[in-house]
């Protein structure tokens, strides 16, 4: 394994079903798969790259997360075609998806790419990103 590639994420979620109805659906759709499953948690892997998710303890809920504290901002995703982010964008539109930067979409993080940028059931900042370079 070439050092330096990421090898796991780990999140801690508020509500497991929630999550999990989100990110293994999301995931799914670009390329990831079930790889763990435990009766507090799940993980979904790419290759050599896993995510996983873990219900937060009730002690530890309080503060909830927000992206703009000290921690995790967001978690970006490559996509390979703007027809394949397009797509998604219309699946995450039919699942009501919280949509961030719309006024500037599909360049509100560089005219190098096209982006859409969302929220999971947390209110973790998510990117889908079709370089154009």
């Amino acid at each position: 394994m070439k050092t330096g590639l990421l090898h796991h994420i780990e999140l801690y979620v508020s509500d497991l079903i929630k999550s999990r109805n989100f990110w293994e659906w999301f995931l799914t759709e670009i390329g990831y798969s079930l790889f763990q499953e435990w009766d507090d948690g799940f993980s979904m892997k790419l290759e050599e790259t896993y995510i996983v998710f873990v219900q937060t303890g009730s002690r530890f809920k309080k503060p909830s997360y927000h992206r703009c504290r000290t921690g995790l901002n967001h978690l970006a995703f490559h996509i390979e075609s703007v027809s394949e982010l397009e797509k998604i964008k219309s699946k995450l539109e039919k699942k009501c998806c919280t949509f961030l930067y719309m006024d500037r979409y599909p360049h509100a993080g560089s005219t190098d790419y096209h982006a859409i940028f969302f929220e999971d059931p947390d209110r973790i900042k998510v990117e889908l990103v079709c370089s154009l370079v």
